[in-house]
């Protein structure tokens, strides 16, 4: 079952390809809106590409979605839950750094079996 999208593709495939132009410091001088759909953009990719809802991704205060195939969550605080920043998670989307990378900075909470997005990543 594909995903209800809320950011339209054409629009977030712009936001995130703009983000990837930048370094990394100029990317945190971006707008606040488009990092926003650029994030929005991904965490939507994510989840029709590894359709499921054992795993929840959460990038505050943009976004969050379920993805992984896998038993189904339903209440209260998910089992496999991944939380990291915009910043690192547009840098794995990209393929910018890996996931052992990520989990490195320190940045990166990945809690669960299944808290496991390197299969997933890059997007690009």
């Amino acid at each position: 079952m594909a995903i209800k999208r809320r950011i339209d593709p054409a629009e977030g495939n712009r936001a995130f390809r703009r983000w990837i132009e930048n370094d990394a410091a100029q990317a945190d001088a971006l707008p606040r809106p488009l990092i926003a759909m650029a994030v929005r953009y991904t965490l939507e990719e994510l989840a029709s590409r590894a359709e499921g809802n054992s795993v929840e991704v959460r990038v505050p205060p943009f976004g969050v979605t379920q993805c992984i195939p896998g038993p189904r969550h339903t209440r209260g605080t998910p089992p496999n839950v991944i939380e990291l920043p915009a910043a690192i998670w547009l840098a794995l989307a990209s393929g910018k750094i890996g996931w052992e990378a990520a989990l490195a900075t320190g940045k990166v909470t990945a809690s669960g079996l299944r808290a496991d997005l390197s299969a997933e990543l890059p997007l690009v």
